[in-house]
């Protein structure tokens, strides 16, 4: 695994956080020193798989990056005949992600897909994960993507959505950054590389709070919904139809 370093130099301009060929290289280095609690939320969504997913039923992993989520799900599934739907926009994320795919030997079938998850269909339904992806998406278009889904889905089955989160109350905002902040220090980024990170997700990763997820899911349909994960600012969520 090849440690993230891209931030570490001082740059003239910053540019907007992409997920290129540089991201790709080193994403499994960045995330995990980046966002606490993604190794359990990653373990647990296929818990949720394991749990959740039906016979001859569809799974999803939209914004699957280099496939964690979907490796996951794979790994834990006992029901038969289902299939992974797994889909990114970025060309660098997907060629990693195919390979690492044909590297595990497990039989469920993985369809890899390069395209934009709002154009993606969505059908028989039983486990969707957004894991650290609507977050991206301008927020008015996440509503009606998370109601595609939700049209989408069997009754019965499960949304997991993890997301950076932002607080209305300014101490709790205020702490949580710092205390994200303090997990980045521990994990070997510079204040460089901190501030230089900060400037290029800037007006690209626009967080919501949880009331503001939550109500949302409920207004689209979903019966139940809870947060099942939290670290600082960095939470997950399963919404059930």
């Amino acid at each position: 695994m090849s440690n993230d370093s891209i931030y570490s130099i001082p740059l003239q301009s910053v540019e907007g956080f992409q997920f290129d060929h540089k991201v790709a290289a080193v994403f499994p280095d960045m995330i995990s020193r980046s966002v606490p609690g993604y190794s359990t939320i990653v373990a647990m969504t296929g818990v949720l798989a394991e749990r959740y997913a039906t016979d001859g039923s569809n799974l999803y992993d939209l914004g699957c990056s280099l496939g964690a989520s979907t490796i996951s799900m794979r790994e834990k599934l006992v029901a038969k005949d289902c299939k992974i739907v797994a889909v990114d926009n970025s060309d660098a994320m997907i060629d990693r992600c195919r390979h690492i795919v044909a590297l595990d030997d497990n039989p469920t079938k993985v369809e890899l897909i390069e395209g934009d998850i709002q154009d993606i269909s969505i059908e028989n339904a039983t486990v969707v994960v957004l894991n650290f992806t609507l977050q991206f998406l301008p927020i008015n278009d996440r509503k009606q993507l998370l109601q595609r889904i939700f049209d989408g889905m069997k009754p019965g089955g499960i949304l997991v959505l993890s997301e950076k989160v932002k607080f209305a109350d300014p101490h709790l905002q205020e702490l949580n950054t710092d205390l994200h902040h303090s997990f980045k220090r521990a994990n070997g980024y510079s204040d460089l590389e901190i501030a230089q990170k900060r400037t290029a997700l800037e007006n690209v990763l626009i967080p919501e709070t949880l009331d503001e997820h939550e109500a949302r899911l409920k207004a689209i349909g979903f019966k139940a919904c809870d947060v099942w994960f939290q670290c600082f600012n960095f939470a997950s969520l399963v919404a059930v139809k």
